[in-house]
């Protein structure tokens, strides 16, 4: 009798835990970071990957950017930002703003703006 209570009450501590067990929060953000080669990009892959929170990386080469999805949960940018750092390879929060069009100017006629 007294191993059923036991068992029941642990069964019911772990339905809790999963219950409330807070659910991942995945973010993404892309650094930009000093990438010379192959080498850099399996450096970065290789330590940051087993960072606490880091679910995916995408490292490019060409655009010199790596993409980090991560538990908001668990990690954040600033503590992103300090591996990289401490591997070697300093990064930064890459400017989305700078990626869009910006506008021109406006026709006179029509008022419209027009992008470049």
């Amino acid at each position: 009798m007294r191993k059923s209570i036991v068992l029941a009450l642990i069964l019911s501590w772990f339905g809790f835990q999963c219950a409330f067990a807070a659910k991942p929060d995945k973010q993404v953000v892309v650094l930009s970071c000093d990438l010379h080669c192959q080498g850099c990009c399996d450096k970065i892959m290789k330590n940051i990957a087993f960072e606490k929170g880091v679910k995916d990386l995408v490292c490019d080469l060409n655009a010199k950017t790596v993409t980090v999805t991560y538990d908001a949960n668990k990690t954040n940018v600033p503590t992103l930002l300090n591996a990289f750092e401490k591997i070697g390879k300093p990064a930064k929060e890459k400017d989305n703003k700078a990626d869009s069009p910006k506008p021109k100017e406006t026709d006179a006629d029509t008022g419209a703006t027009q992008l470049q």
